[in-house]
């Protein structure tokens, strides 16, 4: 069976729909598409607020109740059917999201094992067959197949295969 590891932020949960929802709410401030089109969002926070967005990162459940990507669970259930799938996330960079991350994947992915869950500090040791990531940085190493997940940080890659959405990763792999 062939593997295939898949990014958590941005691929399978939407966090840039909370930080969006919760900045705003703090400091009535909002984006549109033109304003984060090829930005991450450390480059759309004023400087002077930047440590408060990454302590907000931080924090106990900021990552337990984030929005699940739309058809994300039916096409990944189906994924598992046929390969063996990893969740991957490089999630140490805020130790607060790792019990959040697993709780999350137990109530939104039930077929999902703890056994296939992998929250690390950096992917470049991660080795399938395929690989679905937001960041092209976490293809540097990566022998696999590369498939770049859209995201307003990455509109501008255009050295790796993409998908845009769940349906488009079903019709490649499914």
């Amino acid at each position: 069976m062939k593997t295939i590891a898949v990014d958590m932020d941005e691929v399978l949960a939407d966090v840039s729909k909370k930080i969006q929802k919760v900045y705003s709410e703090k400091y009535e401030k909002s984006w549109n598409e033109a304003d984060l089109r090829g930005k991450d969002m450390r480059e759309v926070i004023p400087a002077e607020r930047l440590t408060k967005y990454l302590q907000l990162l931080n924090e106990p459940g900021f990552f337990r109740d984030l929005e699940l990507m739309e058809d994300a669970d039916k096409v990944l259930k189906e994924l598992n059917d046929r390969y063996e799938v990893y969740l991957v996330s490089a999630a140490m960079e805020f130790p607060h999201s790792l019990k959040d991350k697993y709780d999350w994947v137990m109530e939104k992915l039930p077929f999902i094992s703890w056994r296939q869950i992998h929250l690390c500090g950096v992917k470049y040791i991660v080795q399938t067959d395929i690989m679905i990531d937001d960041r092209s940085r976490n293809f540097k190493y990566f022998k696999g197949r590369k498939l770049l997940y859209t995201a307003h940080h990455n509109l501008g890659e255009k050295h790796y295969e993409r998908v845009n959405n769940w349906q488009e990763i079903a019709a490649k792999l499914l």
